[in-house]
């Protein structure tokens, strides 16, 4: 009795995710330093994106003929609700390139690499604020630098605003960075079953 075309399909498949999980349990798992580049990457594109926006907003402000007088007698409130809008997209596109660069580089368990990016920027952001307590605010040189995610110390930036705005800053980059690391696995998938399809 000779093997149909299904039945050969169906053996390719078996075989792909005999390998996959075999492939898995042994490589499987957080890679922290997969993360760690992919946080890096994340960092950098914040940094990158926030200077392209501001060229954005100064550009559109020249284009415009607005003054700076007229441009601080606007609204508050719809310039900072632009603000958070722009922001809250700069660091899901960050954190979302952050995630992938970690997914692609460990090939497994892609929402564990994002999550992996997000805990790298804790830890820094941890280690920023104990640096800058301990040194002082004026030798706190990554925080002039707004490239780096801080955390609020004292009593006046601690605010239900604040707080609020750091609520969502950790759900968009943690959403960003899971979302990207599943985008990178996603490529190995697509990889290894071309490559077990064609045996």
């Amino acid at each position: 009795m000779s093997s149909t075309p299904e039945d050969a399909g169906e053996v390719r498949e078996n075989r792909r995710e005999t390998v996959l999980a075999e492939e898995k349990k042994q490589f499987g798992g957080m890679k922290f330093g997969s993360a760690f580049f992919g946080w890096l990457t994340a960092t950098g594109m914040v940094v990158l994106l926030t200077a392209v926006s501001t060229a954005i907003g100064a550009g559109i402000g020249m284009a415009t003929s607005t003054d700076p007088g007229q441009a601080a007698s606007r609204d508050p409130q719809t310039v900072s609700i632009i603000g958070g809008i722009v922001l809250a997209v700069v660091l899901f596109v960050a954190y979302y390139c952050g995630g992938y660069v970690a997914g692609r580089m460990a090939r497994f368990d892609g929402a564990k690499q994002g999550i992996a990016v997000w805990l790298w920027a804790i830890i820094v952001a941890i280690i920023v604020a104990i640096a800058g307590a301990i040194a002082g605010s004026r030798f706190n040189i990554l925080a002039n630098l707004n490239s780096f995610p801080r955390i609020p110390l004292n009593e006046n930036e601690l605010s239900t605003g604040g707080i609020l705005v750091l609520v969502a800053a950790v759900i968009i980059t943690l959403g960003g960075a899971v979302l990207g690391g599943l985008a990178g696995m996603r490529f190995h998938r697509k990889v290894d079953k071309a490559g077990l399809n064609n045996r």
